[in-house]
């Protein structure tokens, strides 16, 4: 399958990797890759060999050196880079940001360490015993309504491409079993390392999440390691939130955080202005606060 990266190049100094989900593409963050690139910011979002669709399939520890592999190359030349992922591609950003504690923010959108959400059939915790038995190399796992989404125009159009096992903006018509299986490893990884990520953290995910709880985010939020840490929930969408309903105010919540979390290294380092009228307006509101108390 030959399904297009996005990048984008721009003269600022900060880059943002961006990770799809599993066994996906690229196209689940089209959107939110060029808001980015539209604000200044360099952007990536990069296929990983054994995770993205059509790669075949590698362990996690793989998935993993790739993403790392990638982080590396941008920060030869750019002065920041972040991490943002979608689903179990906010589970890799996680992993990412262990292995690069240089990372400048995480941003975890519809993060997935269990596959809990209303939507998931009843009988998704026998697929970590199939993986064990003659199964494991036959069984694919097949997408549902609702999709990850709750616009139903969209919903409508994915229902149609999903039909034909293509690969749509909100993902694949099927997940291999080795897939899961793998995911399932990594999401266990980055539950027990939570506490070692100090990079400044944004946690966005929506509260009727049909594919991973809110406990997701909320134990996310309960044992992070970050200092600076954000959670937003959203309440007019479902789990493929950079497609949905509310996509537009993911990323410019993505876009505040990430221009926050720069003023606040360049402040550490050398105090300068503020560097955009949004945060201008954020710490107008908040000196009023403070000024009341």
């Amino acid at each position: 399958m030959n399904t297009p990266h996005f990048s984008t190049a721009q003269s600022g100094d900060h880059a943002v990797l961006l990770l799809h989900g599993l066994s996906s593409s690229p196209l689940e963050l089209r959107f939110l890759a060029r808001y980015l690139a539209e604000e200044g910011f360099t952007t990536h979002t990069p296929e990983l060999s054994g995770y993205s669709a059509g790669t075949g399939h590698a362990r996690m520890e793989q998935w993993i050196s790739a993403a790392v592999a990638q982080f590396d190359a941008l920060a030869a030349q750019h002065r920041h880079v972040s991490v943002c992922g979608l689903s179990m591609g906010a589970t890799l950003a996680a992993a990412v940001a262990q292995q690069r504690p240089s990372a400048r923010a995480l941003l975890l959108l519809s993060i997935t360490l269990s596959y809990d959400g209303w939507a998931i059939p009843w009988y998704r915790f026998l697929l970590d015993y199939v993986y064990y038995t003659p199964l494991r190399s036959r069984y694919r796992y097949r997408e549902h309504e609702p999709y990850g989404l709750r616009n139903e125009a969209l919903r409508s159009k994915i229902a149609r491409a999903m039909q034909k096992n293509e690969i749509s903006e909100v993902g694949p018509a099927s997940i291999a079993m080795p897939a899961l299986h793998e995911a399932s490893r990594l999401a266990g990884a980055v539950r027990k390392e939570l506490k070692n990520i100090g990079t400044d953290c944004l946690i966005i995910h929506a509260i009727d999440d049909e594919t991973s709880s809110p406990h997701n985010a909320r134990f996310v939020e309960s044992n992070v390691g970050a200092a600076f840490l954000r959670t937003i929930w959203l309440d007019d969408s479902y789990h493929m939130i950079t497609s949905d309903n509310e996509r537009e105010a993911v990323a410019r919540e993505c876009v505040l955080f990430l221009r926050e979390s720069a003023a606040t290294s360049a402040a550490n380092n050398n105090p300068t202005p503020v560097v955009s009228r949004a945060l201008a307006r954020r710490l107008r509101q908040l000196a009023t606060v403070a000024g009341k108390a």
